[in-house]
């Protein structure tokens, strides 16, 4: 009986105590909430709210648990915090753009089902974020992309031990990732893709053992790929692109990636081969390894990848073949193996994926392959875009393409393919990009092609022959956008950054907002008369750009045919049937034939006839080229209509009478083209209204009086030729005009301003002074006379040298002519870079056409062709390395590529000549900017932007190249600008192509006097800091006018430079005395004053203490002028 009434009251008691204790857990669990709804409020208030996306967030609600049913907050059972997921609403975070925020997109790719949370706002959270989230000791999800929180990451995130997925992406985080941190050993997803984060991965990432998503994109780390991150044995997306990363890829990828599926390291600074152990990870869908130094071949074992959907690996170093084992990955839609396009960090797909870029040109492809293209590959039954232009690839067009009912986009242009086109591509009904231009293609178009399908279809320089037919319209679908790209298609980047790169590469003038539509028959042996346009635009849905480009054949007919039937249905025509044999008059009502024509080259056929003036209707036209024709008549005053025209283009027809008055107009007129016509009359005054003129080509025509003097000051003229007319009077002087031989045949002009100002003072007086009829000279014939009589002479004795030279010099005149003349180019221009052109454009490197000379040889300007302006920078060959090393170092710099440095073109090395391709800026340099400034004033927010673009150039050489470029010789003569004063850096990286027996004691290239730093008189080594004190000295000139070295310092002791004087004058305070008067009294005295302290600080002894360009940037920012 006691027993159980002890054990009842035992029972009893334990009951009692365990309610209690559960009550009083309950209590303290209950209070423990409280805290996340103050942390929560912390987060508030650390942000701008501007579109109220935390409007919900009410501090002063009595519900206890309130802050769970907040907007973007998950709690538990126990109202803990669990999750905090707010997406910035228009999708577009600080650092880049990135994709739309989606309510249907997954967290990322495969983390836990977890969707982004996003506001139907169109604005973002903006400040720093707070460290009290470090007190969610509950929270599972951390999930803010988009946004634009910027600072540091805190710390306390890095500590939250219950974390699985910390999404950051496309904010504006800075700084590195901590070196140690004891938390995220649960974390699955880390996504700090898109912010500016810099440093090392750091090692205490390797923890972090749970991790199946790992995105840290498109920020600025530095240093190898760790070893690590192959004991993440749950791996499933690996994404590095866009960053500063270098060495190799680690072999052991492919030995613990059983789930690895998407794998992308795009846009680094990799080097060495691709590991063959990535043909393990046999999950693997995508494989971006694109933009990087990767050398050797496509390894055979990626045949073994069954499940791979896209692999680019172009703009890379890979040779060899295209292996067939690729035939076996049967998922294969996207294969990339080269790409003519570069690519930018920071712009994304809808997928996220790191695809679309901005670049403007073509670039260079380093792929070799060897070889055909696998007919295995051609094969594959789910191809969906084949993308292989200049990839070296030669053979027999493949003719069996898989399922071609899949086939979407194909680029084998600039290769060595064969064959015919019929019979290969009729069934593919989706194909809209086919690129097959410049290879040996033969035979004729079948009908059945699928052409008017296409978006772009490019046949261009080949050996096609025959008719251009009526294809059949009735194989295409019924609408472009019939079958849409899915958000997570591997299409949804490639299709349109392709599409909208070929737009931009082919230089027409589309409308903005347009879809342009290219199909491109030039350059071919077709025949026959053009009687149909192969476009349908009812299938797009919408109004289209079409062009029409059959240049370079043989095509006969009356102008314009066809040509302009379907004009009323299009937003715009593009027509090029130039180097044709069209003939017969141009219609009379032609301006009503094409109201939306904007592009018309008919050059170089045999149409007749008298311009009609009913083109001054075309109201749409940019570019009229009727040259080469058998015009006749007088030029129409209606053209005059033409507001947007920018390129007209009359020569070598059999124009006659005036220029009619109102050419000044023509605002948007950039080419005039009138030359080899019979045109007379005086060049009209008001050519001078022409603001945008660049080329004005009158010569070989009968203009009369003077040449308008108000061109001098036409500032975008660069060619003019107004040879072989009856123009008298004096040739203006013109700035960047200096070829005095345009004026040439003339009968009475006065001397050209070029030979005035080098001929010798005594003989200029007398030559301007002494009338036609004097006596005491020579009359016009005499002159013609001996002057004919000097130059036979001289021809004699230059041909009986020659000859005598050339008998001594036989054999090796044969070594020299058996040597390839080659020009790699990293850049289209829009024309072809021959050697011949180069050496023909300068003169053969003649002293006449030099624009400048530095350390490592002299700059020619160079017109390839009519308004196509390049400089021509010809090495001292024996100063450098050997051709092979040459070619080695000059790809590396063409792959440097800055808004503040000048563009490396192309360039020629052989082992007797060497010269480097840059684009022409035609605002001099900085030297001569300085030397005219007191001619003009200059606005203290023009200096200003020219320090600040020089700061950014020099800093993307020091901080985002690896290995980073020194420039050793920065100064003003190597700082060029262009019309609107954007400045540009040149000679960037030149040192390094040096031999190695000039070494940086010997060689004069190190730096210019005053401009080097004093640590290189003491240790003849050169460090980035050099280049800041080259810097701060340029940037004491450009505010002072002075010299570094200038004669003014001769009355202080010697040594004495620009630094001395600069720093002398702030120690007395006397500051106002380094800058110009004018600067001084227009500019902002605290900003000016900011701005010599700053180039001061550059130019100190001590490099430790001396900012770097970056910090320099960072200076500059901060006194921006308004």
């Amino acid at each position: 009986m006691k027993c159980n009434l002890l054990s009842k009251t035992l029972l009893l008691f334990f009951f009692f105590f365990f309610f209690s204790l559960s009550c009083f857990l309950s209590l303290v669990s209950g209070d423990e909430a409280f805290p996340d709804k103050s942390v929560l409020l912390e987060f508030k208030s650390a942000v701008s709210d501007p579109y109220g996306i935390l409007s919900s967030w009410n501090p002063n609600s009595s519900n206890e648990t309130s802050h769970c049913s907040w907007f973007g907050v998950t709690c538990n059972s126990k109202s803990r915090v669990i999750s905090l997921n707010i997406t910035g609403g228009d999708g577009y975070g600080g650092n880049s753009k990135v994709p739309p925020c989606s309510r249907s997109l997954k967290f990322p790719f495969f983390a836990l089902g977890t969707k982004r949370t996003c506001s139907n706002h169109d604005g973002k959270l903006k400040g720093k974020l707070s460290p009290s989230i470090g007190k969610l000791s509950e929270l599972r999800v951390l999930s803010l992309p988009y946004n634009e929180f910027s600072g540091e990451i805190p710390m306390e995130i890095w500590g939250l031990d219950k974390l699985q997925v910390l999404d950051l992406e496309g904010n504006l985080f800075a700084g590195k990732l901590p070196d140690e941190f004891a938390g995220l050993k649960k974390l699955r997803v880390l996504n700090l893709g898109f912010n500016r984060l810099d440093g090392e991965i750091p090692i205490s990432l390797s923890n972090s053992v749970s991790m199946e998503v790992l995105n840290l994109a498109g920020n600025m780390l530095t240093g190898s790929i760790p070893g690590f991150f192959v004991s993440f044995w749950k791996l499933r997306e690996l994404n590095l692109a866009n960053n500063e990363l270098n060495g190799t890829v680690p072999g052991g990828f492919g030995s613990n990636c059983r789930y690895l599926e998407h794998l992308d390291l795009s846009g680094n600074f990799l080097a060495g081969g691709i590991p063959l152990t990535l043909g393990n990870c046999k999950q693997l869908r995508i494989l971006l390894l694109f933009s990087n130094m990767l050398t050797g071949v496509i390894p055979r074992k990626f045949g073994q990848l069954r499940r791979l959907e896209v692999l680019d690996v172009s703009r890379n170093f890979i040779n060899g073949a295209v292996p067939a084992e690729l035939g076996n990955c049967v998922e294969l839609s996207v294969l990339i193996l080269s790409n003519l396009f570069e690519t930018q960090p920071g712009e994304r797909n809808k997928s996220g994926k790191v695809l679309v870029g901005l670049s403007r040109v073509a670039g260079v492809e380093y792929n070799h392959f060897v070889g055909s293209l696998p007919a295995e590959v051609a094969a594959l039954p789910k191809l969906r875009i084949l993308w292989a232009p200049r990839a070296t690839l030669k053979g027999k067009l493949p003719t069996s393409w898989g399922d071609c009912e899949s086939l979407e986009m194909v680029n084998l242009a600039q290769n060595g393919f064969y064959g015919q086109i019929k019979g290969a591509f009729e069934r593919c009904k989706k194909l809209h990009h086919l690129d097959l231009s410049s290879n040996r293609l033969r035979g004729e178009l079948d009908r059945n092609l699928p052409v008017p399908c296409m978006t772009v279809f490019d046949v261009s320089h080949n050996l096609l022959s025959g008719p251009i037919p009526r294809f059949d319209y009735n194989v295409c679908s019924p609408s472009l956008n019939s079958d849409p790209v899915q958000v997570d298609d591997p299409l949804s980047g490639y299709v349109p950054f392709f599409s909208h790169e070929t737009r931009v590469a082919s230089r027409l003038p589309f409308a903005p907002a347009s879809l342009a539509v290219i199909h491109n028959f030039g350059g071919n042996n077709f025949t026959g008369q053009i009687r149909w346009l192969p476009v349908i635009p009812e299938r797009y849905g919408k109004q289209i750009d079409y062009a029409f480009l059959a240049a370079g054949n043989t095509l006969t007919g009356s102008f314009p045919g066809s040509l302009f039937r379907k004009c009323g249905e299009l937003n715009g025509m593009i027509a090029d049937v130039s180097k044709n044999k069209l003939l017969g008059p141009i219609p009379l009502n032609i301006g009503a034939m094409c109201r939306s024509l904007r592009f018309l080259d008919a050059s170089d056929n045999e149409i007749s006839g008298y311009i009609p003036p009913s083109l001054g209707n075309l109201r749409s036209l940019i570019t009229l080229d009727f040259s080469g024709n058998r015009l006749w008549g007088q030029i129409p005053a209606r053209l005059y209509r033409l507001k947007y025209l920018k390129h007209i283009s009359l020569s070598g027809n059999n124009l006659t009478g005036a220029i009619p008055s109102g050419l000044g107009r023509l605002r948007s007129l950039e080419v005039l083209n009138l030359s080899s016509n019979s045109l007379s009359g005086e060049i009209p005054q008001d050519i001078v209204l022409l603001k945008n003129l660049t080329v004005l080509l009158l010569d070989n025509n009968s203009f009369s009086g003077q040449i308008p003097s108000g061109l001098s000051k036409a500032a975008s003229l660069s060619t003019v030729n107004v040879s072989l007319n009856n123009l008298s009077g004096p040739f203006p002087l013109i700035r960047k005009v200096a070829n005095c031989g345009n004026a040439t045949g003339n009968p009475y002009p006065n001397p050209c301003h070029r030979f005035l100002q080098s001929a010798p003072s005594d003989s200029t007086d007398s030559n301007a002074t002494s009338s036609p009829g004097s006596k005491s000279g020579f009359n016009s014939i005499e002159i013609a006379s001996i002057a004919s009589a000097s130059a036979i002479v001289s021809v004699l004795l230059a041909l009986v040298v020659l000859f005598f030279y050339t008998r001594k010099r036989i054999p090796m005149a044969r070594v020299q002519v058996s040597e390839p003349k080659e020009i790699t180019t990293f850049v289209d221009i829009g024309v072809p870079l021959l050697y011949e052109n180069i050496v023909q454009a300068t003169g053969n490197f003649n002293s006449i056409n030099c624009i400048g000379n530095g350390g490592f040889g002299a700059t020619y300007k160079a017109e390839i062709s009519s308004g196509s302006l390049v400089a021509i920078k010809k090495l001292a060959v024996g100063r450098f390395q050997g051709v092979q090393q040459f070619d080695a170092e000059i790809k590396a710099l063409g792959r440097v590529k800055h808004p503040n440095l000048v563009t490396l073109i192309g360039y020629h090395a052989s082992e007797t000549e060497m010269f480097l391709i840059y684009n022409y800026l035609p605002g001099g340099n900085l030297e001569d900017f300085i030397k005219e400034r007191s001619t003009r004033e200059v606005s203290w927010k023009i200096l200003h932007k020219i320090a600040l673009d020089v700061a950014r150039a020099l800093s993307y050489l020091h901080d985002q190249c690896a290995p980073r470029v020194l420039h050793r010789d920065v100064k003003p003569n190597n700082i060029l600008l262009d019309n609107d004063f954007n400045a540009y850096l040149s000679d960037f990286g030149l040192s390094r192509l040096l031999g190695t027996s000039e070494t940086h004691a010997t060689t004069g290239v190190a730096g210019t006097f005053g401009y080097v730093a004093p640590e290189y008189a003491m240790t003849c080594r050169v460090s980035e800091k050099a280049d800041v004190y080259s810097y701060g000295v340029v940037l004491l000139e450009l505010i002072s006018d002075k010299k570094p070295l200038d004669p003014s310092f001769s009355s202080h002791e010697n040594g004495f430079n620009i630094v001395s004087w600069a720093c002398m004058l702030l120690r007395h305070g006397q500051a106002k005395e380094v800058f110009t008067t004018g600067l001084w009294d227009s500019g902002p005295h605290d900003d000016l004053v900011d701005m010599l302290h700053l180039a001061v600080t550059c130019t100190v002894d001590s490099l430790s203490n001396r900012p770097t360009m970056k910090q320099v940037v960072q200076r500059l920012k901060r006194i921006q002028p308004s």
